[in-house]
């Protein structure tokens, strides 16, 4: 073998032999990705997400993908002649955007992300959160200004069957999830938010790691006056932090601290602008987002 030759191997050597202890931890476990933000519209980030989500399920993971699709649903409802309108950070829902939340999600990205993920193989599995009673909400009534405020089909979970996942993995499939929910009371349909879909799924099915997906670099340390990136922060931290954070933000940090107190071993936010930075989160040091864990014992 040339010298020139074994020097540019390895590197490569190496590299995979660092992600050795990694492989070894997760190995056999579940991992929860909410896909969203630029990594969902993107056409390089959508193919770089479908690698890293293959490669997870061939290095022995068991990758669990929820989404939601917000830029999608509003441009569909802008072609229906529907107006999108927001109350305290969540899409007003009425029955005729209902259908067209219900249309988008299961019809065009869920789609969109199992055609993506099979082009290496027969691995994604699509359903939603109706199928075979995965999620079941009530309606969800947000306090503005100390008053219940009624936003439409926007759903509460309430109760998760983790079923058809489970079967799914065990057959070694992808689930792909659009975060919608069958009615407790009714025979409607919610619309469900993606980041807290994730984390209740996430605690539901004991995983590993919940992981979201957002289009910023995490959680920042004093924004707007900082960029620094808060690495690694316990679950009290967060909730401290909560009432400071942007409206945005706040959905995606509630669903980590669901998930951290609810089993979940570590919950993350990663920045999904960055092509793998599923891979380098979860098979490197270098680890790229905010990390929240539980509370150490007796920290409270």
């Amino acid at each position: 073998m040339s010298s020139t030759r074994k020097h540019t191997a390895l590197p490569k050597a190496q590299i995979l032999v660092e992600a050795l202890p990694w492989l070894a931890r997760h190995h056999g476990r579940t991992v929860v990705v909410k896909f969203g933000g630029n990594a969902m519209v993107d056409e390089d980030l959508k193919a770089a997400f479908a690698q890293d989500i293959v490669f997870l399920r061939y290095a022995g993971l068991k990758p669990v993908v929820v989404h939601g699709g917000g830029p999608q649903i509003s441009r569909a409802l802008d072609r229906h002649g529907i107006v999108s309108e927001f109350k305290a950070g969540l899409r007003v829902t009425t029955e005729d955007a209902m259908d067209v939340v219900r249309m988008v999600l299961a019809g065009q990205v869920q789609r969109e992300l199992v055609g993506l993920l099979n082009r290496h193989g027969p691995f994604a599995v699509g359903l939603t959160g109706e199928d075979a009673h995965t999620l079941t909400a009530t309606k969800h009534l947000p306090e503005i200004d100390g008053e219940s405020v009624d936003i439409g089909r926007v759903g509460e979970i309430t109760e998760i069957d983790t079923g058809a996942i489970e079967a799914l993995l065990a057959d070694g499939r992808i689930p792909v999830v659009s975060s919608i929910a069958r009615s407790q009371d009714d025979h409607h349909v919610y619309n469900v938010n993606a980041d807290t879909a994730a984390a209740a799924l996430a605690a539901a099915l004991g995983a590993e790691t919940l992981m979201v997906l957002t289009d910023v670099e995490g959680l920042y340390e004093d924004w707007p006056n900082s960029d620094e990136v808060i690495s690694r922060l316990t679950a009290s931290q967060l909730e401290k932090l909560l009432p400071e954070l942007s409206s945005g933000m706040v959905p995606k940090m509630e669903g980590c601290l669901h998930a951290v107190r609810n089993g979940v071993t570590t919950a993350r936010v990663i920045d999904g602008r960055v092509q793998h930075s599923i891979l380098l989160e979860i098979f490197t040091d270098e680890g790229i987002g905010t990390m929240v864990v539980p509370d150490e014992q007796g920290e409270s």
